[in-house]
């Protein structure tokens, strides 16, 4: 059935392509992509595919034998074989990690196999992602495992259901071949199973694929491997103008300026609008570097990324992020210092002036307008846009943080909050409300000391002491932040149970009276106030999920999957297929699939109580040990 591929490889043939055959890792200057071969693995097997996914090819799973179709993704979706017309290669690019240059990085584990033609004439490049070492693997081994590639897999079309825009991944296959993995850097080894994604996208070229142009950086002395290739660059634009933007290039095909600077100002505006739209659903991509943003504004590269379930202004998804760079209110000004070193890196063929005041004008205007277009949407706000939704957004999510509340479930619940609720039910919708913010438990959990009191102690000594020694252990920062966990938990030695909850009705009251008037002028405004309600309904419901890939549901598949049981990855591929409906609780979704002849072969998770965890759950308290690098 992979037979009906049909590959048409224009990035090769429009892009410099390096003639080396050397082969393990090196610098690769002079080029945009160098050609590779897939390294076997043993025993490949399907966990899961998308079959949206891979409609995009054209593909269809054949109902008269499933068994040798999902044999036969496996073998090609692994690497073990190369399928015809397509032409491996990984890609050359840069990157700031982290706020620095680190100069060359590339594929290091990702593969192009080639652009396959969709049914409709559209162009898809084909990854496949773990699928051994390339030139740009550095000291690693090219391989991604059972545990990532998931996560990866899972929440790359969780995403494009949600609506957002995003790469997407067609199949998950693992093996028997094993890497070691330090999953926490801590010295505890694991041995994991080598697994391959198979990922979709227009185009993987991000903005770090301009980098490689750039010359030794000022702080890191780093160098990208094509300095002095204007050349190069000039035919990246005209490829990616004329490829991803062909509206733009026909409009200022006579001007070569001022079709860079609509390009730079189209992706601005894209960029801007993407994670407006992850601050809406609460997703942290978790490592905005420059080399993990798409060229064509899509979510790309799920490494530690993460959706937020106590709301957090602070959230940070990311272990390995000790600064909070990448926390969940930095998101939108990260992505815009990243267009930054988009802008340096198109000079001269777009000057920095005009780049740089795009982005003054564009990002920021661009950002607030869908972000408040999309909280009107998740309040039911369809009728009026009023100068004050932005203030009831703002303290909305000041309620929700004072409460712990999840910021899912909450607004999920607020489409059954009427202007005209009668009394009792008003009490039984508050209580419904309540439920969904942290018990005294969860926020003994969350505030937590992480510090030793020698330690603290030192460190506090140290900051006044000596400063520059200090810099090189902690930021005040964390500091403070340790220092309000500890009045935090020694508040919540005091704090009851139903203190707690009197607390948060108290708020939520209070809010609820905001929201109330604002939505009492919607019904002002409107002839047919019966009307306007069920077209607000279905409005929320439309923009606020049910369902999102909570760390703890992905947790659970992780651990089946790890023991042979890919069920429960295919349950919640399901599930998130269909984000906004309602749907069965955990056990019933489990047996539907059971039904369709998906059978367990391994408990689907150590813990027995974890299966009892419907999917819509806010996180039980086992899940705030979980942590992702």
């Amino acid at each position: 059935w992979l037979g009906a591929l049909r590959f048409d490889n224009l990035a090769l043939r429009s892009l410099p392509v390096d003639a080396s055959e050397e082969g393990g890792p090196r610098t690769v200057p002079g080029a945009c992509f160098v050609r590779v071969r897939p390294s076997p693995l043993q025993n490949p097997r399907l966990v899961a595919m998308s079959l949206p996914a891979l409609a995009l090819l054209g593909l269809e799973v054949p109902a008269a034998d499933p068994a040798a179709a999902e044999a036969e993704a496996a073998l090609f979706f692994s690497g073990n074989r190369v399928l015809a017309g397509a032409e491996p290669a990984a890609h050359c690019y840069c990157g700031h990690q982290f706020g620095s240059f680190a100069g060359q990085l590339g594929d290091g584990a990702a593969m192009y196999l080639g652009e396959v033609l969709g049914p409709r004439g559209e162009r898809w490049e084909i990854q496949l992602k773990g699928a051994g070492i390339t030139p740009f693997s550095r000291q690693a081994d090219g391989r991604k495992v059972l545990r990532s590639s998931i996560r990866e897999f899972l929440c790359s079309e969780a995403m494009f259901h949600l609506g957002i825009p995003t790469t997407r991944a067609g199949t998950c296959v693992t093996s028997d071949s094993r890497v070691i993995r330090d999953i926490f850097y801590d010295g505890n080894p694991k041995n994991e199973r080598c697994t391959v994604v198979l990922r979709i996208a227009s185009t993987f070229i991000r903005f770090g694929s301009f980098e490689i142009f750039k010359p030794p950086d000022e702080y890191t002395g780093r160098k990208g491997p094509s300095v002095d290739r204007n050349d190069i660059r000039i035919q990246m634009l005209d490829y990616v103008i004329s490829t991803f933007y062909p509206e733009i290039q026909e409009a200022y095909s006579d001007n070569t300026i001022r079709r860079n600077a609509a390009f730079f100002k189209e992706i601005t505006k894209r960029t801007a609008r993407l994670v407006a739209e992850w601050q809406c659903v609460g997703f942290c991509h978790g490592v905005l570097n420059t080399d993990n943003m798409s060229i064509v504004g899509l979510t790309i590269d799920y490494g530690p990324f993460g959706f937020m379930d106590r709301y957090d202004p602070e959230h940070i998804c990311n272990g390995s992020d000790n600064t909070g760079r990448y926390a969940y209110n930095k998101q939108p000004e990260i992505c815009k210092w990243n267009l930054g070193k988009l802008a340096e890196a198109l000079v001269p063929e777009l000057p920095l002036e005009i780049s740089q005041l795009i982005l003054e004008e564009e990002y920021d205007a661009e950002f607030e307008k869908q972000y408040l277009q999309k909280m009107r949407k998740k309040l039911g706000l369809i009728q009026l846009e009023l100068e004050e939704d932005s203030k009831l957004v703002s303290e909305l999510l000041e309620t929700m943080h004072l409460t712990a509340g999840d910021f899912t479930n909450i607004f999920y619940l607020l489409s059954s909050f009427s202007v005209d609720i009668d009394p009792s039910k008003f009490e039984d919708f508050l209580e419904e409300l309540t439920s969904q913010c942290a018990s005294v438990e969860e926020l003994k959990v969350v505030f937590k000391p992480q510090m030793d009191p020698r330690q603290l102690s030192m460190m506090l000594m140290l900051a006044q002491s000596n400063p520059q020694l200090f810099a090189l252990f902690g930021t005040k920062a964390n500091i403070n932040k340790e220092l309000e966990r500890i009045e935090q938990f020694s508040k919540l030695q005091q704090l009851t149970a139903d203190d707690l909850l009197c607390r948060n009705k108290r708020h939520w009251k209070e809010w609820l009276e905001k929201y109330r008037v604002r939505l009492q002028k919607e019904i002002e405004s409107v002839g047919n106030a019966d009307a306007w309600n069920t077209e607000r309904v279905k409005v929320m419901n439309s923009n606020n999920p049910k369902y999102i890939l909570r760390n703890y549901i992905a947790q659970n598949a992780i651990e089946a999957a790890e023991k042979g049981d890919f069920s429960e990855v295919r349950n919640v591929l399901k599930l998130l297929e269909h984000p906004f409906q309602e749907a069965e609780d955990f056990q019933e979704v489990k047996e539907d699939a059971e039904e369709e002849g998906a059978t367990a072969t391994a408990a689907v998770c150590s813990q027995q109580n974890r299966n009892r965890q419907p999917y819509c759950s806010k996180p039980p308290l086992w899940a705030s040990e979980l942590c992702v690098t």
